[in-house]
């Protein structure tokens, strides 16, 4: 981004995002940092694009930690151009190839953690594209599913396939998502060993660097389709494994995949309360401002792979303010 530009988006975002009651804390999520490019997750920045957009932040915006800026925003007391990085799921690309990017532009960011997958274990997604990676062809037929039959000649075909299947399973009951999974796994014959998951050490080192941890439930479920009961342990119990791990309290908490009123509902949000967290997130698209519910932060996913066009986008997305 050349100079004059980096001015004028400073210039804007402290316009549209003040000082102090007028604030706006703009909250970005990701997943995973790949190393490098991957033909079948096309979705996910690489260490790259993640570099480029970490600088954009670092010299246009304030970031700070999560638990500080939601202490801010409660007290009307946050600085212009307000924002905050955080991470879903505990996948250790997060460690070994993010975590050395925040570090070099000063930065500090929160990975919300699902403590089920710790050391080694996979989630159903992750299940289902390396399965696609691996999966003989010519075609690959779902029809029993209520599917297609997809083509399999090439890479393109393959992450095109992936995208209709993941969310053709999302919504399903968990064991029945597991079962699936498990079955292209195995009609594959993919490779198993350890999955793309962080170990308990890896989040004492992401603490140990600077970093926050926060919850991410167990084995995330889609909490509008689980019992209420639960519901309450995913919530409850995803904290208390990170408090042993840590040894320090866990306060911060993320639904899992996050849609108010259709992944999570008022139930959740008060199970969450209850369980002692100080604040929890979603993935309503906005940013928070006087008069946000701090147990349903908006956060957004900066999908524009040049600085420019991400730049844009952070812009774009303070004008959508979200209270819950």
């Amino acid at each position: 981004m050349p100079r004059w530009g980096k001015s004028l988006l400073r210039v804007l975002a402290s316009v549209m995002s003040p000082a102090g009651r007028r604030a706006r804390l703009s909250i970005l999520i990701y997943h995973r940092v790949l190393a490098h490019e991957d033909p079948l997750n096309t979705w996910d920045v690489t260490a790259g694009v993640f570099d480029a957009q970490m600088r954009v932040v670092a010299e246009n915006f304030v970031p700070l930690p999560l638990s500080e800026a939601v202490d801010r925003l409660m007290t009307g007391e946050l600085p212009p151009r307000a924002a905050c990085v955080t991470f879903d799921d505990g996948y250790l690309d997060n460690v070994e190839v993010a975590l050395p990017i925040l570090q070099r532009h000063g930065l500090s960011a929160t990975f919300f953690v699902a403590t089920g997958y710790l050391d080694g274990g996979w989630m159903w997604n992750d299940k289902v594209i390396e399965a696609l990676r691996s999966m003989p062809g010519p075609v690959l037929d779902l029809q029993t599913w209520g599917l297609p039959i997809f083509e399999l000649g090439s890479n393109q075909a393959r992450r095109l396939a992936i995208q209709r299947i993941l969310p053709a399973l999302k919504y399903l009951p968990g064991p029945e998502r597991e079962a699936r999974a498990e079955h292209l796994a195995a009609a594959a014959r993919a490779p198993a060993g350890n999955g793309p998951m962080m170990s308990d050490a890896h989040v004492r080192t992401l603490r140990a660097a600077g970093m926050e941890i926060g919850a991410h439930s167990v084995t995330h479920p889609i909490l509008t389709r689980v019992t209420a009961a639960q519901a309450k342990r995913e919530i409850a119990e995803s904290g208390q494994r990170l408090t042993e791990i840590l040894r320090e309290p866990v306060r911060l908490f993320a639904y899992p995949n996050g849609k108010p009123g259709e992944d999570y509902g008022p139930e959740h949000v008060r199970m969450a309360r209850d369980a002692g967290y100080r604040a929890a997130v979603s993935t309503a698209w906005g940013v928070a401002a006087a008069g946000s519910d701090v147990y349903q932060l908006p956060r957004f996913t900066p999908w524009d792979r040049t600085p420019t066009r991400f730049a844009l986008r952070l812009l774009s997305n303070i004008r959508s303010v979200t209270i819950p």
